[in-house]
């Protein structure tokens, strides 16, 4: 963990110059006397690969945004099952239920390394007091986790087994702004698709063969996105 002071947070000390936090929307409306009305540090931790972020029913008391990686909100159910039902990727903004309830309602993993951005949630309640815009855009990020919830659902979990897998490549590539993504373990991606990993696995080799997608190196594809696209229409 690296600790970050109000101070350092405003002036860029620590590598806060180029942080994803700082020229957010979320903060892009605050000034330097505010940083200073901030008495808690914002933390800022690196996960690898596989490492627990936070864990359904733990209590929640902060927001958290991404730097940089790949994160996955699992939801367990009663009877032991999981299911993932979100990916977060840089810029996004999650843990929001901290805000009204005490307790996170998921259980966020990195899939890749990633680094995250804690903000104590009485830090953001007292910014939003005095920032309109700060509680309106906190309303719009609710919003779009609804949103992207729905979508989820819709676009990732119907459907034949080829356009989930295209669809889920699609979005991971223009996350990247580019035409390639970097992918995580098979059960992973049957677990977010509602498939089983034997057809993961069988769709990724089908699409490899078809020159939809070249694996550069190890789990790092190049996707030929119109071709992926005609796939899922």
């Amino acid at each position: 963990m690296k600790r970050v002071t109000q101070s350092e947070a405003w002036t860029g000390i620590a590598d806060c110059r180029s942080c994803m936090i700082r020229n957010s929307v979320l903060f892009a409306g605050l000034e330097e006397r505010d940083f200073e009305a901030i008495h808690r540090p914002i933390n800022q931790w690196n996960f690898p690969p596989g490492a627990q972020i936070y864990g359904q029913g733990e209590g929640a008391d902060s927001l958290l945004t991404i730097r940089s990686g790949l994160v996955k909100l699992t939801q367990f159910l009663p009877d032991g099952t999981q299911r993932i039902v979100r990916l977060l990727c840089t810029a996004d903004t999650f843990g929001l239920e901290a805000l009204v309830a005490p307790e996170y309602e998921h259980t966020a993993t990195a899939l890749h390394e990633t680094q995250i951005c804690r903000i104590p949630v009485e830090t953001v309640r007292q910014l939003s007091g005095q920032k309109p815009r700060l509680y309106n855009d906190l309303m719009e990020r609710w919003h779009k986790a609804l949103s992207d919830a729905d979508r989820w659902i819709i676009e990732f979990c119907t459907g034949p087994a080829r356009a989930r897998v295209g669809r889920l490549l699609i979005w991971l590539a223009e996350r990247n702004a580019a035409d390639r993504c970097e992918l995580f373990g098979r059960e992973d991606l049957g677990a977010l698709l509602g498939l089983t990993t034997e057809t993961v696995s069988r769709v990724m080799a089908e699409f490899k063969r078809q020159g939809h997608i070249v694996e550069v190196r190890p789990n790092h594809f190049e996707c030929r996105l119109e071709q992926l696209r005609q796939v899922v229409c």
